[in-house]
């Protein structure tokens, strides 16, 4: 994990906490590294002239800073607010969020459990060897089971108080594509045929919802696991409506925005 490196290298983007704002710049802690000095000159706040420093951050504020000088010698650390794209700034809260969420799950299996802080560690650091975050671990150990952790060979009652304390903290992450679909057919079955091809696509995912948006229209939303297989999914709805209709009929959609649910 992040905090138990003794300095972040140049261009890591880290969370920090304001400590004091100057003229020149703004004193934060990096809260990943153990709240080591960090420091955010002037000139690598904007791109442009700033002209009230404290209109930028106040004291306790969180802010998410790259790393452009680590100087190990004198533990002294440069950021930048700049150089950080919104992009790398998005992941970086997520991931921060998903840090403070495992170490709060760990702390309530400590608590049930009695565990000393060096048996936390231990199972800590098995969970992110094998799932590359403790945060994963706990994530799959909410939506998989006991039998998710089964090769990290913990103590049954360690295992046990994992799954039920993060099945109650973490909503796994739902991803949920759509698409509006025409359909009309020349046959004299037309209607029948309709109803076939949307029956047809509706029994080809256990996560599809499909539903009647005006003639001759119908929304079609899938919900799965992650993005890739909720579009893999979509994809195969869509030419199996396409096929069902045939030439007799006509098909055409247009794809609606797509959605997360749950998760940080």
């Amino acid at each position: 994990m992040s905090s138990e490196r003794d300095l972040p290298e140049p261009g890591e983007v880290v969370i920090c906490t304001v400590r004091e704002i100057t003229s020149h710049g703004i004193y934060v802690n990096l809260d990943q590294y153990g709240g080591i000095n960090g420091f955010l000159h002037v000139s690598e706040i904007s791109t442009g002239w700033v002209r009230n420093i404290e209109r930028v951050a106040k004291p306790q504020q969180k802010l998410v800073l790259k790393v452009i000088r680590a100087d190990k010698a004198r533990k002294e650390i440069d950021l930048s607010l700049r150089q950080v794209t919104n992009e790398e700034r998005r992941a970086k809260i997520i991931e921060w969020k998903r840090e403070e969420r495992a170490a709060a799950i760990m702390s309530l299996v400590k608590k049930r459990l009695g565990l000393s802080d060096d048996k936390v560690r231990e199972y800590s650091t098995r969970l992110e060897e094998a799932f590359g975050t403790v945060y994963g671990g706990l994530e799959e150990a909410a939506k998989r089971g006991e039998k998710a952790l089964a090769a990290l060979q913990l103590p049954t009652e360690v295992a046990k108080a994992i799954v039920e304390i993060a099945s109650e903290k973490i909503v796994p992450p739902k991803y949920e594509v759509g698409a509006i679909v025409e359909l009309s057919s020349k046959a004299p079955d037309g209607i029948e045929q309709v109803k076939k091809a949307l029956l047809e696509a509706s029994s080809s995912s256990a996560e599809i919802r499909i539903s009647y948006a005006g003639a001759p229209r119908y929304r079609v939303r899938i919900i799965a696991d992650d993005y890739k297989q909720a579009e893999k999914a979509m994809e195969s709805v869509l030419e199996k409506i396409k096929n069902t209709i045939g030439k007799r009929g006509s098909f055409s959609f247009k794809r609606e925005m797509s959605r997360k649910h749950g998760g940080p």
